[in-house]
Order: C-alpha cells, then structure tokens, then sequence
C-alpha cells in the first residue's frame, strides 16, 4: 500500500512491498508470455519435483536470470536438462518478491537443437570413450626428469610467455622446443594435428604439452575435434593437456596422459622443481660424507691398531711365552692331580681286590671241609670198616640178590682190610 503523505512533502513514498508489487505487476503486463535462449547452468531438481536452474547468454555475455520450473511443467519435459545444454524457454518474467529478485516462470523447455556444440561434445566424448581412448591403462607415465620438453601453443598468446617463463624459473635446464600451431577457429584442428604428428615424428623431446588459455566453448573447440583426439592418443610422446581454466573441460584432457588445470600448471608437472631437487641431491651428498668420513674414521683406528702391534713385536712375543709357561704349568699341575687321583684309584681297588680274594678262599675252604666230610661218609671203606663186605662174582660183577648165586659158586668178598675167597654151600631167600 501507499504510505501517507507526510507534511511538507508533496512526493509519494512506497512501502517495499508495495514497490515490488507494482515492479511486478509491470513486468507481468509487460511479459506476460515470452520466449527466451540461452545455456542451462546450475540445473537441479527438488524433492517437491520443482527445478531451479540459471539461463546463461548463449552468445557469452556476462548475463544471467534465475529461472524456476514447476512441477506440472517439469512432468512434460522430453529430454532431461544438463548443465551446458542450449535451451528455449516459454514463460513469463516475475519479481520473487521474499528477495525483491527477478527470476523467469517457465513454462515449457525445448533444446535448441541436436546440432549444439555441448551436445556434440557428448556424443564425440560417448564414441572415442567405447573405443577406449580414454582408458587409464593406456596412460602412461612422464619422464621424471626430461631434457627437452616440446610446446604446441601459439606463437601469439600470452600462453608461450607464461609455460616459458614458469620452465625457466622452475628447471632452467631442460631445453624447450616449440611447435607452432593456431588454436582456434577453423583451421585450428589441422594445425594441431599436423603439430602433434611432427612432434611424435621427430622424437626430440621427452614430453610434449599442448596449451591454450581459458575461453568459451567455441574458443575451445579445436580441442574438442576428433582429429585432434586420435591425434594426441597416436603420439608416441607423452602429452600433457593444458587448455583453459581449471574448469574448462575438453576431449584433449580426457585423451592426454595427464591433465594440468591451467598451462602453467602443465609446466610444472612436466617437470620436477630445481630447487626441490637440489635440496634432494644436497641431502644425498650429505649422507655420502657422513658415510665416508666414518669409513675413513674406521680405518685410520684399524690402521693405529695394526702400528701399535708392529712397533711392539717383543711385547707380543712375551706375551704369547708367558701364555705359554701358564698354560703348561696348569698342564703339569692337571697331571699331576690326575696321576695323584689315578694312583688312589688303583690302591683303593688293590685292597679291595685283596679283601675280596681273602674272603674268596676262606669260602672256599669251608665249602672243601664240608665236601670233604660228606665225601667221607661216602668212602665205602667207611662202611667196610662197619661190619659190611662188598661180594662180587669170580668176574668183578656185584652180587646184590640171592637170585644171582648158586650153591657151589665162588665168590668174592673183599673187606676193610683185605679181599677173601669163599664158596657158595647154600642158599635162603628171606621173606619180603
């Protein structure tokens, strides 16, 4: 609504609300249905299914309008919207009056057409990528420390100036071989390629950068040509890609052994820093002198060692003399303790030996005495001397049964102190 009037003040004073209000009833007359192209940026989709995006000027210039897309007109889409993508809106432009911002309604989307320049970039991205020209494992490595770096750039740009001087701080050593090229427009594609080709031909150098500033898509678009990428995926150097800003993206980049954001930073990743490694080799050399300095301390205290030995010879000698008499007194004393041990070793058996034979025969004895006792109750002549007679026939046969006589028959009795001859008259058996 309209304040009122104060006094002494003729002019109307608007309350904001009202201000934006009437902008954007103005806008609304004026707007109502309009059609606009441009470069989608931005682009996101919400949980409530509204999306929200920036239109960017198509031709480049620094302008942009916020815009929103509902959620009715959202379900009517028949593409889905990418960042980069060239666009043609309907709808009507609109002040969001919580920011006091203008921002565009939309109320349909369709492409541009198929023949744009990000869409393109897809589609040549999609194919060199099924062929594997993309792949990691096809990357390969930079030379640590090359000799000779080549540059395809413009003589014309500042680039050169820049990748030179960022060279010559960081390794002024390495030699830099420049390969002229244009780098935008039409012709540029050829010119890169026929670069790139005389480069890998002439194997001069260790690595090879390919540089261009920053620009907009079609500045850039040289880098994005077909001819270009298989070029760079050919080249039996490696190739560092530096074009652009660090946010500009092209198929070089994706193709490139590796991707620098800006030209000076593919300076100083084709190369390694002097100073780094100067402190590197200074460190090195460092470690080698310790190392020396303590073999020759080493050597020089062998060295004293073995003077001090051959100046002294007699000492030595002395020494090994009285190592020996020690060792042959402490032989003599060994012996002597061995012998000692030894000899009452062999008096102490001999006693045994004596008080174990002393025992011996006394055993012996007394088994004689009683073999001897019972052999003499064994000696017929024992029993002779008892009464008894021991009868045999005229032949020596013992008679020891009446049966074996027969009267008449001689026989013969020998007693204990004699043999007699006697005459068998008669014979009786006695009763069992």
């Amino acid at each position: 609504m309209v304040e009122p009037q104060e006094a002494g003040f003729s002019r109307l004073v608007w309350g904001v609300a009202a201000l934006v209000h009437a902008i954007g009833d103005t806008l609304a007359a004026r707007f109502a249905a309009c059609t606009v192209r441009g470069e989608l940026s931005g682009y996101s989709r919400a949980a409530s299914g509204h999306c929200y995006f920036t239109l960017k000027d198509a031709n480049g210039d620094a302008a942009a309008i916020r815009c929103a897309m509902f959620k009715r007109a959202a379900s009517l889409l028949q593409f889905t919207p990418a960042d980069g993508q060239q666009v043609q809106l309907r709808g009507r432009v609109a002040v969001y009056e919580p920011r006091g911002e203008l921002q565009f309604i939309v109320e349909s989307m369709q492409r541009s057409g198929d023949g744009s320049l990000y869409e393109q970039f897809l589609r040549l991205k999609q194919k060199l990528e099924s062929e594997g020209l993309f792949d990691p494992a096809r990357k390969r490595p930079l030379v640590s420390h090359p000799r000779r770096i080549g540059i395809v750039t413009s003589l014309g740009g500042a680039v050169l100036h820049d990748v030179v001087t960022s060279l010559a701080r960081r390794a002024p050593q390495v030699e830099l071989l420049v390969y002229p090229s244009l780098v935008q427009g039409s012709e540029s594609p050829a010119a890169l390629v026929s670069a790139i080709e005389m480069a890998g031909a002439r194997r001069e150098v260790d690595t090879l950068l390919l540089c261009r500033g920053g620009g907009s898509i079609e500045d850039l678009w040289a880098f994005n040509d077909e001819r270009v990428v298989r070029a760079i995926a050919a080249c039996p150097i490696p190739v560092v890609s530096g074009v652009g800003h660090e946010t500009d993206t092209t198929l070089a980049d994706f193709v490139a052994d590796l991707r620098a954001p800006t030209p000076t930073a593919a300076a100083e990743l084709s190369t390694p820093s002097r100073e780094a490694d100067l402190a590197l080799l200074e460190t090195i050399a460092a470690a080698l002198q310790r190392r020396v300095h303590r073999a020759v301390d080493t050597e020089a205290q062998r060295l004293d060692t073995l003077a001090m030995r051959s100046m002294r010879p007699v000492d030595a000698v002395r020494r090994q003399a009285q190592g020996l008499k020690l060792w042959s007194l402490r032989l003599d004393a060994s012996t002597q303790r061995l012998l000692a041990t030894r000899a009452q070793a062999l008096q102490l058996s001999a006693a045994r030996f004596h008080q174990a034979s002393a025992g011996s025969l006394q055993a012996a004895a007394r088994t004689l005495d009683r073999l001897d006792v019972r052999l003499s109750g064994l000696d017929p002549t024992q029993v002779l001397r008892r009464g008894y007679a021991w009868v045999s026939d005229d032949v020596g046969r013992p008679l020891v049964s009446t049966s074996q006589l027969g009267v008449g028959q001689s026989v013969r009795a020998v007693l204990s102190d004699g043999v007699a001859t006697a005459q068998i008259t008669s014979v009786t058996k006695t009763a069992d």
